[in-house]
């Protein structure tokens, strides 16, 4: 069976389409609390399990979605953190350098 022209240009589209949404996917990879970085900054992708002797600057209702440096929607279950590059944080999480969004 022979391939038209108009074949190969719509399987090489959705090929390239893959790949790029491959790339993406990949680099939106959730960050792990045993990264150095994380363990580093103390994250937790749950704040309630944050140990409060070791970080006492921790206080109730701080989490990643309310922090300045969360990048993700007011809400949502994960997103983007300037500090961790293309990794993703926890929604409810929490880490040492939590400042709160002005």
């Amino acid at each position: 069976m022979k391939n038209s022209r108009r074949q190969f240009m719509i399987l090489s589209a959705a090929g390239a389409c893959t790949l790029a949404l491959n790339g993406h996917v990949q680099a939106q990879a959730m960050l792990a609390e045993t990264d150095p970085q994380a363990v580093a900054l103390g994250y937790k992708a749950d704040a309630s399990k944050v140990d409060k002797a070791k970080y006492p600057k921790y206080a109730a209702g701080q989490i990643c979605s309310n922090c300045a440096l969360y990048q993700g929607k007011a809400g949502s279950a994960a997103g983007g953190c300037s500090l961790f590059g293309a990794k993703q944080v926890a929604g409810p999480g929490w880490c040492s350098a939590y400042a709160k969004k002005a």
